[in-house]
């Protein structure tokens, strides 16, 4: 063999280092993340954010190159996913599907979900349908990692297969099986959304904001994701660097709320902020009435929280046990029944959901009833409860 093609094998056309390779490695990956996360998820499925055409059609050209999915399928199954959250139609929950088979086996119910043409035109609509999409990206979807192989081996030789085997598992197992799986399974929440997903890490550079899923649940719409200080966003630091070279145009993100002291009786701004922060009330309620009331229900127990509610029915408290198994659920129904004073929180977290999630357009009508909980609340002798009316009043919108 001739130097100069063992040259080639080992280095290709630009005879990087390994040095090199790793550096090519990081930004062709993360490329492929922002294709996912700014394009298709946060642009194209939530319309939370508007790129330049040419900023546009760089990312759908990268996606095609790097992962081979379609854009309207990969839309619509994310869509359904959010329309069918942790039913037996959502195309990808842990908690109906498993945490196994949605980790190790994510890209096949991807695939799966593929094949459910209607649901496609159902949730797919809006997607791209140019000349290029029906040509090229659609038609041929597996022709782009083709090429990407072709072009790895040219400009990297050997080395260059290995780059490309690894940037063709990135998205099915940070995406699929991570995002997917973990992003329904474990981590922190900081909003109680009416599905199990969860926040993977405050922060985590190579998956592009995706790890704030529980952020993400809570505010499907927002083009940040990022709900805390201490919370970082890659992909929102993208799209405002994007946004400042003119490149993106933000529609929506996620409005902040504030808390107005001394009033007395719920208005239009309390209701309005209530239906834009309604996971926000919830997680509200959980913290500072559910968790005092339980603390108390210990000290008179005589009895640590541990053992008088085991950690996964008090985490069925917050939803009336809707994840948890048929007997733990009894379980949970029994002991509430046998406490009079959670058994009422129960109902007035109960009424309280009910009333922020009603499908109606009087508002009118909701806002009475929201006065009428309030008062309740305030009159129920529980004064974590009582305290939790008095600030639920107070909830606005912050103009900015």
């Amino acid at each position: 063999m001739s130097d100069t093609l063992f040259d080639f094998l080992v280095g290709g056309v630009a005879g990087l280092g390994w040095w090199g390779m790793l550096a090519v490695l990081l930004v062709f990956t993360q490329l492929t993340i922002f294709s996912v996360t700014l394009y298709l998820h946060r642009s194209q499925a939530h319309r939370g954010v508007d790129f330049h055409p040419l900023i546009a059609h760089f990312f759908r050209f990268w996606t095609w190159l790097t992962t081979s999915m379609i854009t309207r399928e990969w839309v619509a199954i994310h869509r359904k996913h959010h329309a069918r959250v942790e039913t037996d139609e959502d195309p990808h929950s842990p908690v109906t599907k498993g945490i196994g088979r949605v980790f190790w086996r994510g890209v096949e119910l991807y695939r799966e979900a593929r094949t459910l043409r209607a649901d496609i035109e159902q949730y797919g609509r809006g997607a791209p349908e140019d000349w290029i999409e029906r040509r090229l990206y659609t038609p041929h979807a597996n022709l782009g990692p083709v090429v990407l192989l072709a072009v790895n081996f040219v400009l990297f030789g050997l080395p260059g297969i290995a780059l490309w085997a690894i940037q063709m598992a990135w998205i099915p197992f940070w995406a699929a099986g991570v995002v997917n799986g973990l992003g329904h399974w474990w981590g922190y929440r900081n909003f109680e959304s009416a599905d199990t997903s969860t926040n993977l890490t405050p922060w985590a550079f190579w998956i592009g904001g995706e790890e704030l899923h529980n952020n993400h649940h809570a505010f499907p719409s927002s083009a940040r994701f990022s709900m805390r200080r201490w919370e970082f966003d890659i992909g929102w630091q993208a799209i405002r660097l994007l946004q400042a070279l003119g490149l993106a145009k933000v529609l929506r993100v996620a409005p902040t709320m504030d808390i107005r002291p001394n009033i007395a009786v719920p208005d239009a701004d309390t209701l309005k902020a209530l239906l834009s922060h309604r996971f926000q009330a919830m997680t509200d309620y959980q913290r500072n009435v559910f968790a005092p009331a339980l603390r108390e229900e210990a000290a008179a127990a005589g009895a640590k929280l541990r053992k008088l509610l085991p950690r996964r029915l008090r985490n069925g408290l917050v939803n009336d046990g809707r994840w948890l198994k048929p007997a733990c659920r009894e379980q949970l129904q029994a002991w509430v029944q046998q406490r009079p004073r959670i058994q009422l929180l129960v109902e007035h977290r109960a009424r309280l959901a009910a009333l922020l999630e009603a499908r109606t357009h009087d508002a009118a009508e909701r806002l009475r009833h929201l006065q009428a909980w309030c008062l309740e609340a305030e009159a129920s002798g529980v004064a974590a409860l009582q305290a939790y009316a008095a600030r639920l009043k107070g909830y606005s919108l912050n103009a900015a």
